[in-house]
């Protein structure tokens, strides 16, 4: 019977308040709703995981981290964090086993739909530029929360539509979003994802 893989799951988006459940900060927004699901422990600062909030499972084997850094510069935290998390394995099959995912905002796909990745390109997506650019080699998992998209292809335009705030049943949305994940996580941690 082989071990579950230890996961450390990564969401990118906007720290700070004025950037709390907007739609480029949908990753953090699932975040914070599968730790409930999961029964993961309240989120703290952690200064060793390049001082994002951490909530990690009594094991080790299981991590939510959320980037404090800005989307497009969040390569360098997420790369420090994940070798923090893999360095705390105890055992050497567990730091060989461990998986990194990445759950980001994904503006090509339909309002709360998601698409899972392992491996590939970042298609365009600043943030997964960034964490791929600082972690050359390292094959990890995207999880795509769709946001829909304007109709307008004006970086103005798609700015001012990432940056809004989600609307109460938009929020409530990432409730069946992070359910979705969850279902993710556990596949992966049963070896089938």
């Amino acid at each position: 019977m082989s071990l579950s893989p230890p996961l450390f799951i990564a969401s990118i988006g906007n720290p700070s308040a004025a950037f709390s459940n907007t739609l480029h900060s949908a990753g953090h927004t699932v975040l914070n709703h599968l730790h409930t699901i999961l029964f993961t422990p309240p989120f703290t600062k952690s200064r060793r995981h390049a001082n994002g909030p951490l909530s990690a499972a009594s094991a080790g084997d299981l991590a939510l981290w959320q980037s404090p850094a800005l989307m497009n510069l969040s390569g360098k935290p997420v790369a420090q964090a994940y070798r923090m998390f893999v360095s705390s394995l105890d055992a050497p099959e567990q730091r060989q086993a461990a998986r990194l995912v990445v759950v980001h905002d994904e503006l090509e796909l339909p309002l709360g739909k998601i698409r899972v990745r392992r491996g590939g390109s970042a298609r365009g997506h600043n943030g997964l530029k960034s964490v791929s650019a600082a972690m050359p080699g390292v094959d990890y998992t995207k999880v795509g929360v769709g946001i829909g998209r304007v109709q307008s292809r004006q970086s103005l335009d798609v700015a001012a539509y990432v940056l809004r705030k989600m609307t109460p049943a938009e929020q409530e949305g990432m409730w069946d979003v992070a359910g979705r994940v969850a279902e993710v996580v556990r596949e992966m941690r049963s070896g089938q994802g």
